[in-house]
């Protein structure tokens, strides 16, 4: 959780600040919305942002899911 306000605060938030309190809030999430998650490259995930890593993780667990269900003979 630390990363993301460090990141937060080197990457993104001008040095000048926001002038008003909305800019600052359309601002932030934008970037953690969509930039963090989406864009942003992560070296936990192997250079994927975390939304692309969790794409790719819903397709393995899918799979295994898929093997894993019991098999049903039809008559």
């Amino acid at each position: 959780m630390v990363r993301v306000f460090r990141s937060l605060k080197t990457e993104w938030i001008p040095t000048v600040g926001h002038m008003t309190a909305q800019e600052a809030h359309r601002n932030i999430s934008h970037y953690l919305m969509y930039r963090y998650n989406w864009i942003r490259p992560h070296q936990f995930y192997n250079g994927l942002a975390p939304a692309q890593a969790e794409q790719k993780l819903s397709v393995v667990s899918e799979l295994v899911d898929h093997y894993n269900r019991p098999f049903r003979h039809r008559a």
